[in-house]
C-alpha cells in the first residue's frame, strides 16, 4: 500500500510540474523591431498561412536559462506567386 501511495504522489507531483511549465509558456510576446532576443534553442515555428501578405507566425523557444517563451512575429505568407 505504501508503494502505491508513493507512486500516486510521485505522478501527481510530476504532472503538477509539467502543468506549471506549460502555463508559464502560454504568454505570447509580440515582436517589436529591435527587441532583444535570447534564443538558445528553437522548439517549434508555426507554418505561415497560405495568403499573399503579412501573416502572423509563432516561435516557441528556450532561452539561455532554459525557460520556454512564445514569440509572435509577421512573415509574408506562402500564397504569393509571380
Amino acid at each position: 500500500m505504501k508503494k502505491f501511495l508513493f507512486f500516486v504522489l510521485s505522478v501527481t507531483a510530476a504532472l503538477s510540474t509539467y502543468t506549471q511549465e506549460a502555463n508559464a509558456a502560454s504568454t505570447v510576446d509580440i515582436y517589436k523591431y529591435g527587441m532583444p532576443l535570447d534564443v538558445a534553442h528553437v522548439i517549434e515555428i508555426s507554418p505561415a498561412a497560405d495568403v499573399c501578405g503579412p501573416t502572423p507566425v509563432r516561435m516557441t523557444y528556450n532561452d539561455s536559462r532554459g525557460e520556454v517563451h512564445i514569440l509572435e512575429f509577421r512573415v509574408i505568407g506562402t500564397g504569393c506567386t509571380n
